[in-house]
């Protein structure tokens, strides 16, 4: 008998152990990305108060309205751009970057590229 193997398991293990070592802070909070096969969310997130400050994702008005398909790298990039615009208007300037498990390639990338294109530091 086949066993598939399901991605998503070694993901959540992989952003466990991240996390073990990584907190967001009200002075640097966390800027957490989430991947789905359709949509890309960004969570700016204060795990001292346990608070999200941000979020942006592909589902936002803005986005949805400017992109074609809401699933590839073009849109990833404007989620970014929108999460640190955000961010920015609340005095957040530095974070710390939470890949959520995911290979840094593709449209976590472009995330993080367009946040950083936009003003926010990693």
């Amino acid at each position: 008998m086949f066993h598939k193997v399901d991605k998503n398991v070694g993901r959540i293990a992989r952003h466990k152990r991240v996390r073990k070592n990584l907190s967001g802070t009200p002075e640097r909070p966390r800027f957490n990305v989430y991947r789905s096969t359709n949509n890309i969310y960004v969570q700016i997130i204060d795990d001292v108060n346990r608070r999200t400050l941000v979020s942006a994702s592909t589902l936002d008005k803005d986005i949805k309205a400017g992109v074609e398909h809401t699933g590839n790298k073009e849109a990833a990039k404007k989620v970014g751009e929108l999460a640190a615009k955000r961010a920015l208007e609340k005095g957040i300037k530095e974070v710390v970057f939470d890949r959520g498990g995911y290979i840094y390639h593709g449209r976590v990338k472009e995330v993080a590229e367009g946040a950083r294109e936009a003003g926010l530091q990693f």
